[in-house]
């Protein structure tokens, strides 16, 4: 079988794939192996009995392996959540960088890995036409469970090149914060702006695990200097730029 992609320099078939349920791929989201070698995570995403694959692997040397069909319903994503949508293996495209992840120290991510990550986001994301802000981490569409690709990754190079929604992160301050415990109508309103932005969570009022972990994923993603599930005004002034910056979103 020919990679999707002409990226891709091999199609390395794994069987654990299934059909699409009717969603358009609309997403890409991105991971890491978290998994000391490359050859121990290929294996995995390979074995039948592992029920987990990517659509692609990035190794550390840039070299782009396809092991899912995009027509096909990889298994990458898991338990997930993002705006409204909850199966979204079935409207995604899963990318996963060889890297051992925060179990493996966080080291940085090779320079021609991100140089392939990028290409390789371009051209999925010009054939299907995915909008910038469905570019997603992990652990935005699943903060309780996972911390990949990290708050390491280097988004800010994904939108030097014009891929990915982005605003840069508003500077670290004194100031008023909320965190898990908080109650009142600034932590609902704070909760509608992360659902609003596409994350999981109920705009109850008391800033719960839930809030917490949006809060976490949203830093890692968006604010990675400091990651630490707390809304100070950083974090939420980065919010509010996202969301004014979304396509459609009032001036």
């Amino acid at each position: 079988m020919s990679p999707d992609s002409p990226l891709a320099g091999k199609f390395h078939p794994s069987p654990n794939h299934g059909a699409r349920l009717g969603s358009p791929t609309d997403i890409i989201v991105l991971h890491y192996t978290g998994m000391p070698t490359g050859e121990a995570a290929l294996e995995l995403l390979c074995a039948p009995d592992s029920q987990v694959s990517c659509h692609y692997v990035i190794w550390e040397d840039g070299r782009i392996w396809q092991l899912v069909p995009e027509s096909r319903r990889a298994w990458h994503a898991g338990k997930s959540f993002w705006a409204g949508e909850k199966d979204l293996n079935s409207r995604s495209i899963g990318i996963e960088l060889v890297h051992p992840g925060h179990r493996g120290g966080s080291p940085p991510y090779a320079q021609a890995q991100i140089a392939a990550t990028i290409a390789l986001v371009r051209d999925i994301s010009d054939r299907l036409k995915i909008r910038p802000e469905r570019i997603l981490a992990h652990s935005d569409i699943a903060p309780a469970r996972k911390r990949d690709p990290g708050e390491f990754f280097p988004w800010d190079r994904l939108n030097a090149a014009g891929l990915g929604h982005w605003a840069a992160a508003a500077p670290i301050r004194p100031g008023p914060a909320y965190e898990q415990g908080a109650m009142g109508p600034p932590v609902a309103a704070l909760q509608s702006l992360l659902a609003a932005y596409g994350y999981e969570v109920a705009p109850s009022g008391a800033y719960d695990e839930a809030t917490r972990d949006a809060i976490a994923a949203f830093q890692r993603h968006f604010r990675p200097e400091k990651v630490d599930g707390i809304a100070d005004l950083s974090t939420v002034e980065t919010l509010r730029n996202l969301l004014q910056s979304l396509p459609g979103a009032a001036a």
